[in-house]
């Protein structure tokens, strides 16, 4: 399990919110390495729906950060013929939710090139999107399709969770020779700041990071949960005296399963937070993994806790989300098994 950066500028750092942590890591990476580019809807001198690309264009010009058509899947095809021919390009798909029409583009070329090229070829894109709820944006604005991905060979899927993951996870995706999909949890884009190292860094994509440690039980989660679970654990702990540890996956394909097995193992009690949709979701991968290579160390079964199997409410937000309240309740379940 890592929790340092694998390389650091210094020891100068600013506190940012996750989104201005974003947009640090595009205008870092962009000066170092002039085959980087941005390109999306309105990412030009709107800077994003969020304001994630604010000023790339005023400093870089419009050749390297520039507004596209509302097509997705012109978006991610322009984003592989350009990987292709010796540029990084960082697509922006303004919300997860709008991914769908990109879909074969992802699964059925970028993610397929290097194998069908026989290692020839590969496709050095980052695709950046909004996911999950927290904003009130109804049905279409608040899935989260994380699995979609992870279920594709070729991809790596990333969801930072901090100002300081985000920075350091963004520029290694970007140097990584493969495409990755880069989920930025929106709920988290301005709930708070941090300290996050100036200059140029890297967070190593596969690995966890702990948020907090204990051994009465162990919480996985990623993105927006990881508040979330500290704070139910911080509940437990408190209530209990006993500390519960929470990990964040941070990278969910390819998976660090030595870490999520040795975590396992050493408290023997689990629980898996997402907020997508419960079946086929992220967790029953990480219950499976357990299942199968850790079971003799288990003293209670995995509970996940999700989403709902509908989809994403309108007006029922705080009722679909997981909040601490039932991260406490499935803490204390297999606590109590």
């Amino acid at each position: 399990m890592s929790t340092t950066t694998a390389k650091r500028a210094g020891a100068k750092a600013r506190e940012l919110t996750l989104v201005q942590a974003v947009n640090d890591a595009l205008r870092t990476i962009m000066r170092e390495d002039p085959s980087v580019l941005v390109m999306g809807e309105d990412v030009g001198p709107k800077g994003g729906v969020f304001l994630a690309t604010e000023g790339l264009t005023e400093e870089f010009g419009e050749e390297r950060c520039f507004d596209t058509p509302l097509s997705e899947d012109g978006i991610v095809g322009c984003g592989v013929g350009l990987a292709l021919n010796g540029m990084k390009p960082v697509c922006e798909i303004q919300f997860q939710d709008f991914i769908f029409p990109a879909f074969d583009q992802i699964v059925s070329e970028a993610a397929k090139m290097r194998y069908r090229s026989g290692g020839q070829y590969t496709v050095p894109m980052v695709i950046r999107t909004p996911y999950g709820g927290g904003i009130r944006g109804g049905l279409y604005h608040s899935q989260s399709g994380e699995a979609y991905f992870c279920h594709t060979p070729g991809l790596k899927v990333v969801v930072p969770s901090t100002p300081r993951d985000a920075k350091g996870l963004l520029i290694a995706s970007i140097l990584d020779p493969d495409p990755v999909i880069f989920l930025e949890p929106k709920a988290l884009y301005r709930s708070f700041r941090e300290e996050v190292p100036e200059g140029l860094y890297t967070e190593p994509l596969s690995t966890t990071r702990e948020v907090r440690p204990g051994d009465a039980a162990v919480v996985f989660c990623y993105g927006a949960m990881v508040p979330v679970c500290k704070q139910a654990a911080d509940r437990v702990s408190e209530a209990r005296g006993v500390e519960v540890r929470v990990v964040d996956l941070r990278t969910l394909l390819p998976l660090d399963e030595d870490a999520v097995l040795d975590a396992a193992r050493d408290s023997g009690r689990v629980v898996v937070v997402h907020e997508a949709p419960r079946f086929c979701g992220f967790g029953g991968e990480i219950s499976a993994l357990i299942a199968e290579h850790a079971v003799e160390r288990m003293e209670a079964p995995v509970v996940r806790v999700t989403g709902f199997d509908t989809p994403f409410p309108n007006t029922l937000e705080h009722y679909y989300l997981p909040d601490a309240r039932r991260v406490v309740d499935a803490i204390e379940k297999v606590l109590d098994f």
